[in-house]
């Protein structure tokens, strides 16, 4: 069977990639993706499974699913304007069509879509943990940027029931599971400073989900996370379920690595029980 490795949790600020291009390696955030890097090369995963919000790039008002699994044999991005490199990368389709029939038969409803590309909220992840791109990938996207918002414990299920269906693969296979958000962050709305694009309207709350992790003291976020509190914390403050459903997936394990940006509202952090 499959086995799940590690998983990785990280912000994806459109500006990282020209802020280290401009910067250098030893910037902060170079070296909190490298350390990431560090521990996802270390593990060797075959396939890196994502949980991600799209920022109605890919989807948009007219189809703007709940979850939703991309199953193409490859994908490119970022699709948005994002200043970096644009690149191709594989999709491993038949996990991706596995987890899905798996979690309808769970009793979750998940969309599926064979024909798409990815914002730079997959791609900025991917050009610092996977520089070579060559490790494929399967999307699971939840969309934590419309309310009415999922409930945070239903992302959690979500995440259980991709870990049985991992879990359930008839061959070897390594899988990384990687969360990409933010859990506290205001994009050009009113919970900003004037003059400003964006800001972290409730830095307490990202320290109370940093202490969370930290403790894993799952079930106290679940209470937590109701869609109000998620929405105070931002109009982006709903990335946080992307991290929820990969507790679902890798259960209640401390992390062997956590590292906040609080003044950014995110955090960076490895699971690994090698």
């Amino acid at each position: 069977m499959a086995e799940i490795v590690a998983a990785i949790g990280v912000p994806h600020t459109p500006g990282f990639p020209e802020l280290v291009a401009r910067l250098g390696p030893n910037c902060e955030v170079a070296r909190l993706f490298a350390e990431v890097e560090r521990h996802l090369a270390a593990v060797q995963p075959d396939v890196l499974v994502i949980f991600d919000s799209d920022h109605l790039s890919t989807f948009f008002y007219n189809n703007l699913p709940t979850f939703c699994i991309g199953a193409a044999d490859q994908t490119a991005g970022p699709n948005d304007h994002t200043k970096m490199p644009h690149y191709n990368i594989g999709v491993n389709s038949a996990l991706a069509k596995k987890i899905r029939g798996y979690g309808i038969g769970a009793g979750f409803d998940l969309s599926l879509s064979e024909e798409f590309e990815i914002d730079h909220s997959i791609m900025v992840p991917l050009h610092f943990v996977t520089p070579r791109m060559n490790i494929p990938i399967v999307p699971i996207f939840i969309n934590g940027l419309s309310p009415p918002l999922p409930a945070a414990r239903r992302c959690f299920d979500l995440g259980e029931v991709v870990r049985r269906a991992i879990e359930s693969w008839p061959g070897n296979m390594r899988v990384a599971i990687l969360a990409s958000g933010s859990f506290s962050l205001e994009i050009g709305g009113p919970r900003i400073s004037h003059g400003k694009r964006s800001g972290v309207p409730d830095p307490g709350w990202a320290s109370s989900v940093l202490k969370r992790l930290e403790k894993a003291e799952v079930n106290e976020l679940l209470n937590e996370a109701t869609n109000d509190r998620l929405l105070k914390a931002g109009n982006i403050g709903g990335e946080l379920l992307n991290w929820i459903a990969m507790l679902g997936v890798i259960g209640r394990h401390r992390p062997r690595f956590i590292e906040p940006q609080i003044d950014h509202g995110h955090a960076y952090a490895v699971w690994r029980w090698d």
